[in-house]
């Protein structure tokens, strides 16, 4: 067993023993996989929980250098919701999303979405949805 999965055991015993499940939350776990000649990865990944919203990262890289960073984030509360992630590579270049929604109180929400690609452009899709 390395000692990676011992670590990420322990780490996921104290966190599930720390908090009730109405209270806050984090898990996390990383593995490292080696091969011949060099070849392998890393990844890894956390989780944080508590009432009206939620954080996941990922990490991910290989021996040769490659890789991905990945934050994604929700919250809600009070008719609200709000969320995105963010896709980062090793070289700089990121891409992502974001997403806001409101109710407005009358049977009727306003959401706007804005996606960003690896260029920089983005592209923005809102509107108003009713409940029927």
């Amino acid at each position: 067993m390395s000692k990676w999965m011992i670590a990420a055991g322990v780490l996921a015993i104290s966190a599930t023993m720390m908090a009730p499940a109405a209270e806050a939350r984090f898990f996390g776990r990383a593995v490292s996989v080696q091969g011949w000649g060099g070849h392998g990865y890393f990844r890894s990944r956390s989780v944080n929980r508590v009432p009206g919203s939620t954080a996941v990262h990922r990490n991910f890289q290989t021996n040769s250098g490659a890789g991905m960073n990945t934050n994604r984030t929700a919250s809600w509360g009070n008719g609200s919701y709000t969320g995105g992630a963010t896709h980062t590579f090793n070289n700089g270049e990121s891409f992502g999303r974001s997403t806001t929604i409101t109710n407005n109180g009358n049977g009727t929400a306003n959401y706007t979405t804005v996606h960003t690609g690896v260029n920089g452009q983005t592209t923005t899709l809102s509107g108003t949805i009713s409940h029927q």
